[in-house]
């Protein structure tokens, strides 16, 4: 089992930064593929980004890349996810994920364990 737990979420302006962070307890952090994704009300859970177990290998979402980076420290078992250039439209809920998989993983279902959430409020 691996525990996930979200923090850095909040209300910022639009144009402004947030950086979320991450922190997974249990099993061998550094051995899982983690991911973030989010949810706007009324919509589907989409993909964010995501890191390969040795953060070797990275991938985004067209609607935030150059604006966010995913980033992780195997040693503390913590993933961050650093959003610049915020938009109202990345209001959403946000989640973390973890995936055995190895590699990249984009796929909500290939992720075995997920966090809460953390809540992020872009305001025009």
């Amino acid at each position: 089992q691996v525990q996930l737990v979200e923090s850095g979420g909040g209300l910022v302006q639009a144009g402004g930064s947030l950086r979320l962070s991450c922190a997974a307890s249990g099993r061998t952090f550094s051995r899982y593929a983690m991911g973030w994704f989010r949810q706007a009300p009324g919509k589907e859970r989409e993909f964010v980004a995501t890191s390969s177990w040795n953060s070797g290998r990275t991938y985004y979402a067209d609607s935030v890349k150059g604006r966010f980076t995913i980033s992780r420290d195997n040693a503390k078992s913590t993933v961050h996810l650093q959003m610049n250039s915020l938009t109202p439209e990345d209001t959403a809920v946000y989640y973390c994920a973890a995936s055995q998989k190895i590699g990249v993983v984009t796929t909500q279902r290939l992720y075995d364990y997920w966090g809460q959430g953390t809540q992020v409020t872009v305001s025009s």
